[in-house]
């Protein structure tokens, strides 16, 4: 009877928050993300001594940084598995399923994903600025920037949700990156999975962040008379924002690129030796 109860508690709670304008959802989702990122932080910090026991041994920045990875990285995992679902799995931007416009089509938890994420990118954001420039540069506050602009204005207006999950799952990379900057640390840049986590890095940034963004743009041509019909700021979000994101894709790239072609080059000649 209990279990029932709580459901049915649960239930009522569910379509209470459906029922919510969408500013009020965003604005408890985005809070949402931000309790995420803080839960994330405050675990990888505790949990982290178990696996790694120099962790105890680090400055004050390197814990800082190692703790902001640890809730990006849990959000990179959460939008990328979130963005697999919505594109490839449910019926939401099926072209077939639905008579509606695929730019026009949301859902409450389409919304609810991306206002949690919006709420990650304020939180980030938040900790770059605040510690600047402990964990990063001018380029990450622009991205964070643009890729919040973006999803809150795809909240707002409730168009062009679909390419926001398909440049979402861009994230999916962030792991490696984290990795590697993890091991770096760690003081394991000799290891083997430094290298096999270089050469993941690489694919991975190749296909989500280079092919994909491809793929985006040609999504963007066939459908160009949607694209048409959209409001003035979200034609202009989709023709500006993702031309950025790509360069700044690109110029990160070769520098990915680069730095694993010199560790293959060190660790040929090391093994030559």
């Amino acid at each position: 009877m209990m279990g029932l109860e709580y459901g049915s508690i649960v239930l009522n709670m569910i379509n209470e928050y459906a029922s919510l304008s969408t500013e009020k959802r965003w604005l408890i989702s985005a809070f949402g993300g931000m309790v995420m990122c803080k839960l994330s932080y405050e675990i990888t910090g505790i949990v982290t001594p178990f696996i790694f026991s120099g962790f105890t041994k680090l400055n004050k920045a390197q814990k800082l940084e190692w703790k902001n990875r640890g809730f990006s990285t849990f959000h990179a995992l959460f939008v990328a598995i979130a963005s697999i679902y919505f594109i490839l799995i449910s019926d939401l931007f099926d072209e077939k399923a639905h008579e509606e416009l695929i730019i026009k089509r949301r859902s409450t938890l389409s919304e609810t994903i991306l206002g949690m994420s919006s709420g990650y990118f304020l939180s980030d954001m938040a900790m770059i600025v605040w510690t600047y420039p402990t964990l990063g540069g001018l380029e990450y506050i622009l991205h964070h920037g643009l890729s919040m602009f973006a999803i809150m204005q795809s909240l707002l207006s409730g168009e062009a949700e679909y390419y926001i999950f398909m440049v979402l799952f861009t994230e999916s990379t962030t792991p490696f990156v984290n990795l590697r900057w993890y091991l770096d640390v760690a003081g394991m840049k000799s290891s083997q999975l430094y290298v096999l986590n270089g050469i993941a890095m690489f694919l991975g940034w190749l296909v989500a962040r280079i092919v994909l963004f491809g793929f985006f743009f040609y999504d963007i041509y066939n459908h160009i008379d949607q694209v048409r019909q959209v409001q003035a700021l979200t034609f202009y979000e989709l023709y500006i924002i993702p031309p950025v994101l790509a360069a700044m894709n690109l110029l990160w790239f070769f520098k990915i690129a680069k730095g694993m072609i010199r560790t293959l080059t060190k660790k040929n000649k090391a093994h030559i030796s």
